[in-house]
């Protein structure tokens, strides 16, 4: 399955809420609504939330990360826990759909920081699990090009 079929399926529940290893597609798929990957899994109720990690090194770095991505309370603390908690209300951020998380350039926390990476990863998969039998599931996508994680399954 390409990336373009695979996140169809998901974003229309054909394929179980989980954090996956994604591709992003460059161009739609033949037979495929011309929009792009984003504006598709809005259109389709889901709240689509983008994670440039270029600069997120370390924990510090990627919790701020987060805190802009996610557009997290000012009440919301600055720990690992927080962002637990906040993955797991979302209260201010209301989706029709599910939730979709892409996170690009992960492998730069990865490389510099292993630790606050699989904490990240840890996280990511306790929200998908929280939210995966509601209305809303989340789904996170981590994205980079020519670098795996290892357990983590591909999309597509």
């Amino acid at each position: 399955m390409d990336e373009n079929r695979a996140l169809t399926e998901l974003i229309e529940g054909g394929l179980k809420p989980a954090v996956y290893q994604w591709r992003a597609p460059t161009m739609p798929s033949a037979g495929l609504a011309a929009a792009s990957w984003p504006e598709r899994a809005r259109e389709a109720g889901w709240k689509v939330f983008y994670l440039n990690g270029r600069r997120a090194r370390d924990k510090r770095s990627f919790l701020g990360l987060c805190r802009e991505a996610f557009d997290l309370p000012e009440w919301a603390g600055r720990n690992w826990d927080a962002l637990a908690d906040c993955l797991k209300d979302l209260s201010w951020s209301p989706a029709g759909g599910g939730y979709l998380v892409l996170y690009e350039e992960w492998a730069e926390l990865a490389e510099a920081d292993q630790r606050a990476f699989r904490t990240a990863l840890d996280i990511f998969a306790d929200a998908v699990e929280y939210w995966r039998d509601t209305g809303t599931p989340m789904t996170v996508l981590l994205s980079s090009i020519g670098v795996e994680v290892a357990g983590v399954p591909k999309l597509g």
